[in-house]
């Protein structure tokens, strides 16, 4: 059976939250968002006026997540996002989101997420404005998809790809079919099939997917062998260069 090679599961591993259940008292930032009855990508957004971290922290508390909106020569825009809302728009990369500020609408592409480092929850949002029809770049991740060879290994060596793409046709990832793919078979950034429109920015010979055969139990011994003689032979070489260093120091010492 072909096996997977971990950095590959580990590229597609999300995180997730558990959502509250209980209810809380009715909040004012909460009560301004009024019942959602809009999509997941679209959000409903009202205008950001107290900054700092006991700011931040009081709209965590309230279930809101600081954002910023920015791009096309326009002044940065502060608001605030609904947090359950928003966890759900940005699990996937390059997320578009159609923010509703008053009587406003901004068509936002998600830039970046900050996190908390230990409780992973959202700490902040950056979002760049982007029309219609434009071109973005962006990173796609990379998605196998099949089974290789009998006895092979897939390693995925560059998890994402660069494209230039329309703004509203960003796709969520760019599949690689391994299917039966034999050990020694290497596809290259050149080979990925791309969307409709999109241009890839990558070098073209970048290495996407290597297939190789299993290293063997005694190629596996050996290697770990010469690595363990090459130590001992350099322990052993730097021995007399201590010994004489320390009769240097005794002989100084009688002196």
């Amino acid at each position: 059976m072909a096996v997977i090679d971990a950095v590959h599961v580990h590229a597609h591993a999300a995180w997730s939250f558990p959502v509250p259940t209980a209810t809380r008292a009715a909040d004012p930032l909460t009560t301004m968002y009024g019942d959602s009855d809009v999509s997941t990508n679209d959000l409903k957004a009202i205008p950001r006026t107290e900054f700092g971290k006991g700011a931040a922290r009081r709209l965590r508390a309230a279930d809101m997540i600081p954002a910023v909106i920015y791009g096309h020569g326009e002044a940065p825009r502060h608001v605030t996002l609904p947090g359950h809302d928003t966890m759900l728009a940005v699990k996937n990369s390059n997320a578009l989101l159609t923010i509703h500020i008053e009587n406003d609408k901004v068509l936002g592409l998600v830039k970046d997420v900050q996190r908390d480092p230990v409780k992973r929850h959202i700490e902040h949002v950056d979002l760049v404005i982007v029309r219609r029809g434009e071109k973005v770049q962006v990173e796609v991740s990379v998605y196998l998809e099949g089974e290789a060879a009998p006895e092979t290994v897939v390693t995925v060596a560059a998890q994402s790809l660069q494209l230039e793409v329309e703004a509203t046709a960003i796709p969520e990832s760019l599949v690689v079919d391994v299917e039966g793919l034999e050990a020694g078979t290497q596809v290259l950034a050149s080979s990925v099939t791309l969307p409709a429109g999109a241009v890839l920015l990558s070098d073209p010979d970048t290495l996407v997917v290597n297939v190789t055969e299993p290293i063997s139990q005694a190629a596996l011994e050996a290697e770990l062998g010469e690595g363990t003689e090459l130590e001992t032979d350099e322990t052993a070489a730097g021995a007399p260069e201590a010994a004489d260093a320390g009769g240097a120091g005794e002989a100084s010492g009688e002196e």
